[in-house]
């Protein structure tokens, strides 16, 4: 099976530094590589990264604010040279219509490729065709507007191997049954939940750009992680609030209210030169795994539960 893993490109919040560049995560998963917030200088972190743009099936941008934004003219144009086959769907808040189509047609290019533009309008489930999981868009609250993302893979079953010993079933029959749901085998009807358990579908949050609202809480229920930006230490509340933005502490409050099991918190100030506060701060608060974000770090999604 393709990882499903989360790779880092940057992690600086307004002005990159020596060791953090601006914005930019991909999300792989499976077939699917959905990069978010592509900032300045993504393309060359993508190289130092390992990574194509042909791995980019989509492109989630949450607000326009340069430090989330200003990377994507070149990813775009690479995604031409480099003649992407797939369609790229592209996702952004329909208020910032006018930076897209600025940002996207920055210089002189021909394009070929097949770039789907997505704005959105309104919070809810958004067009994602082919897409192995439901995408969702929830606002928040910054400056300027900007929308949180949610990807939620459909709840299946697993099957047992123990229960299929149980009932003798083998071969051809287990696909029918897979199939139909029951089907009769040695004068008996067995069912799919005879052979199997429920298996919740996986789930990842991507929270930047926002001050505490409802629809932080409303992204981060449940997700297996949650990419959350945590620009400030608690000391720096005021700023965070004046702002648009959170601290360590409130990702990490909201993280264990909401039944969390990955937290990665990233989209760090320049005022802070290393991040151990962070981690203090988010660990008074959150008992779960807590990743600090680094430049160029891939981070698994945990297994399933």
């Amino acid at each position: 099976m393709s990882p499903r893993e989360l790779v880092v490109l940057g992690t600086a919040s307004q002005v990159p530094t020596k060791q953090r560049n601006h914005n930019g995560y991909l999300l792989r998963w499976g077939d699917e590589g959905i990069l978010f917030d592509p900032g300045e200088g993504t393309q060359r972190q993508m190289t130092h990264a390992g990574v194509s743009v042909t791995d980019i099936t989509r492109i989630a941008v949450t607000h326009f604010h340069g430090d989330h934004c200003l990377g994507l003219p070149g990813i775009i144009q690479r995604i031409n040279l480099d003649k992407v086959a797939h369609p790229v769907d592209v996702y952004y808040p329909a208020s910032g219509e006018q930076f897209f189509e600025r940002l996207s047609n920055a210089s002189a290019f021909y394009r070929t490729i097949d770039l789907r533009a997505h704005p959105i309008a309104d919070p809810g489930a958004l067009d994602a065709p082919g897409a192995p999981f439901v995408l969702e868009a929830v606002a928040l609250s910054h400056p300027v507007e900007a929308f949180g993302y949610r990807l939620t893979e459909p709840s299946g079953v697993r099957i047992l191997p123990e229960q299929l010993a149980e009932h003798g079933l083998h071969g051809p029959a287990i696909g029918q049954l897979q199939r139909a749901g029951s089907i009769e085998y040695d004068g008996r009807t067995i069912t799919l939940a005879d052979i199997s358990e429920p298996r919740p579908g996986q789930s990842v949050a991507f929270v930047m750009d926002t001050r505490m609202c409802p629809g932080v809480e409303i992204l981060a229920s449940g997700v297996d992680m949650l990419v959350i930006e945590a620009t400030f230490l608690d000391a720096d509340a005021h700023l965070a609030e004046e702002y648009g933005h959170l601290t360590a502490g409130q990702a990490a409050r909201v993280a264990a209210e909401a039944g969390v099991r990955t937290l990665v918190l990233t989209h760090f100030s320049q005022r802070y030169r290393d991040l151990d506060g962070h981690l203090d701060e988010a660990s008074e608060y959150f008992t779960g795994e807590i990743v600090i974000a680094t430049d160029l770090a891939r981070i698994p999604l945990p297994q399933r539960r």
